[in-house]
């Protein structure tokens, strides 16, 4: 029977080895297959997804198993799964939309992973009293993980 460990388990140094990290698995109920995978810093290559499927492929036999499998990386229009993309994504803007409602935009500043949580640093122009010119005035906010229902990068097309 094919697992989430037991893959995980094949693909871990190949993973290491090449500055990759697990996001996720997914095992359907008809043995559909996906493996979801990012890169430390870049992005992930069509290489890497092959790779990835040759080992898997080469360990399980699809004739005596009746699988599907698919090799992709994590798209940028997804929440994050793992503490590794809170890392990854740290400086840049993210979206986040809380559990009790309402969607905050602002800059990943930290991921904390002692209190699982994140730091978001919210910029906004105010009017200073005495002052002709708006001024930028910073705020950090923590966001612990467990009332945040999702955060995804925002994408940005210049």
């Amino acid at each position: 029977m094919i697992t989430n460990e037991s893959i995980a388990g094949l693909i871990a140094d190949y993973l290491a080895g090449n500055g990759l990290f697990l996001v996720d698995i997914d095992i359907s109920r008809e043995n559909d297959i996906v493996v979801t995978i990012e890169s430390y810093d870049g992005s992930v290559t069509l290489d890497n997804c092959t790779a990835i499927d040759s080992i898997v492929t080469g360990h399980f036999d699809k004739d005596a198993e009746d699988y599907s499998l698919t090799v992709t990386s994590a798209g940028l229009d997804q929440p994050f799964k793992v503490a590794q993309q809170y890392i990854k994504f740290t400086g840049s803007e993210v979206e986040i939309t809380l559990k009790k409602g309402g969607r905050i935009k602002g800059i990943l500043s930290k991921y904390c992973d002692d209190t699982k949580s994140i730091e978001i640093t919210l910029s906004k122009m105010v009017k200073m009293e005495g002052m002709k010119k708006k001024v930028e005035q910073k705020q950090t906010l923590l966001y612990p993980l467990s009332e945040i229902k999702e955060c995804k990068p925002v994408i940005r097309f210049k």
